[in-house]
C-alpha cells in the first residue's frame, strides 16, 4: 500500500457499497485519511458507528462530508488536501432512472463533471471514475447518463496535463450482494417463505465480487493512461442459473416465479462495444480503452483512414466464459455477506 501511505483518499458517494468495500480494504493500512462523501447522514452515522465498532484503532482515520456531487461547491469544500479520488456517486437503479432521467443527469453527467473540476482546481493527483456496464449500448436512461459520464471523463482528461492529474474509467457489471442488488432480496424473500422474483430466465448478467470491484479500481489507479476506460474480464450466468445457485445454498424448494422484463432492461449485457474493440488494448485479465486524443481538425477524418482493425469484437455476457450453477455457488460462497446470512438461516 505504498503509493497510498500518508495520503489522503476521498470516495464519493462512500456509504454505498463501494465505500465500505474501500475502508475494509483500506482502513487497517498506511493510508493517511479516507473522506466518505455523501448526502444521507444517516447511513453516514451508522458507517462511523460500524468501523467504530469493528475497527476501534484505526476508525478516526474516516473523515465524514455531508454535501452533494449536483453542488460544485459542497464538493470543493471537501476537495482540500486531497491526493486522490474515487467517484462512486450515482443513481444506480434503472427503473427509477427510467421514471426519472433529469435526475440520472444531474447525479451522473453533471455531478461527475463537478467532481473533477474541483478535483483538477485542487490538485488532486489521480481520479478513477466508477462507469457500469449499461453505459455501453445503453437502452435505458441509467446507462445512457453513465454513457455521457464517460464522455464527460474522456473529454476532461484531454484539458489537463498527465503529469498534472490522471483522470480514469473503470466500466463492470453487476456486484452481487450490493445495494439494491438481486441477491439481498431474493434471500429476504426465501426467509419470508415466498417464491423468489426473477424477470427473465435466459437473461445473462456479469458476475462479480466487491472485493473484485475494488481490484479493478486498483487496476486502474496504478496502471491506466488519463482517458483510460478500463474493463475487468467478468465471467457471467443467466438469471435462472443465479436463481437456483441462491436457493441451491438456502432452500432449495423455494419457488422460481417468472415476472417479466422491467423498464429498460437488457437480455445482455455488453462491457466492450464493437467500436470501442477498434482500439482496445488487450491486458490479459483487463483491456485498456484508451481515449480518442485526436483534435477537432476535421480533415483528417476524411484524408486519414486507419485500415488496421484490431481482431476483437464485441465483449458481452453471452460471449464471456458462462458459469453453471455450482461455479455460482463457489463464487457466491466466497462472499463474507453470504456466509453470514447462511449461518443466520441455520441457526434460525
Amino acid at each position: 500500500m505504498s503509493l497510498f501511505k500518508n495520503k489522503t483518499l476521498l470516495i464519493t458517494g462512500g456509504t454505498g457499497s463501494f465505500g465500505n468495500a474501500v475502508l475494509n480494504r483500506f482502513l487497517a493500512t498506511d493510508i493517511g485519511e479516507i473522506r466518505v462523501f455523501s448526502r444521507d447522514e444517516k447511513k453516514q452515522d451508522d458507517m462511523r458507528h460500524e468501523f467504530q465498532a469493528k475497527m476501534p484503532e484505526v476508525a478516526e482515520k474516516i473523515k465524514f462530508y455531508i454535501g452533494d456531487v449536483r453542488d460544485l461547491q459542497s464538493v470543493k469544500n471537501a476537495m482540500h488536501g486531497v491526493d486522490y479520488i474515487f467517484h462512486a456517486a450515482a443513481l444506480k437503479q434503472v427503473p427509477s432512472c427510467e421514471f426519472f432521467p433529469v435526475e440520472a443527469v444531474k447525479t451522473n453527467v453533471l455531478g461527475t463533471e463537478n467532481v473533477l473540476t474541483a478535483a483538477i482546481e485542487a490538485g488532486v493527483k489521480n481520479i478513477v471514475c466508477l462507469s457500469t456496464d449499461k453505459a455501453a449500448y445503453p437502452v435505458n436512461a441509467m446507462g445512457t447518463s453513465k454513457a455521457m459520464m464517460e464522455k464527460v471523463i474522456v473529454a476532461k482528461s484531454r484539458t489537463i496535463s498527465p503529469d498534472k492529474a490522471k483522470i480514469c474509467c473503470t466500466r463492470y457489471g453487476n456486484v452481487m450482494c450490493s445495494r439494491g442488488s438481486v441477491i439481498p432480496l431474493w434471500i429476504e424473500q426465501i426467509k419470508a417463505g415466498n417464491p423468489i422474483t426473477i424477470t427473465e430466465p435466459s437473461m445473462t448478467r456479469f458476475i462479480m465480487s466487491l472485493d473484485e470491484a475494488v481490484d479493478l479500481v486498483l487496476f486502474a489507479f496504478e496502471n491506466g493512461v488519463s482517458g483510460d476506460i478500463l474493463v475487468q474480464k467478468a465471467p457471467a450466468c443467466t438469471i435462472e442459473t443465479l436463481a437456483k445457485a441462491v436457493t441451491g445454498l438456502f432452500n432449495p424448494d423455494t419457488e422460481i416465479k417468472v415476472i417479466g422484463i422491467r423498464h429498460g432492461e437488457k437480455m445482455y449485457e455488453t462491457l466492450l462495444t464493437n467500436e470501442e474493440c477498434a482500439n482496445a488494448i488487450d491486458l490479459g485479465d483487463f483491456y485498456r480503452v484508451p481515449a480518442d486524443t485526436r483534435g477537432l481538425n476535421y480533415d483528417k477524418y476524411f484524408k486519414d483512414g486507419d485500415k488496421d482493425r484490431n481482431p476483437l469484437t464485441e465483449f458481452n455476457s453471452n460471449n464471456t466464459e458462462l458459469l453453471n450453477v455450482e461455479e455460482v455457488k463457489e463464487k457466491l460462497l466466497s462472499l463474507q455477506y453470504i456466509r453470514d446470512e447462511l449461518a443466520a438461516w441455520e441457526n434460525k
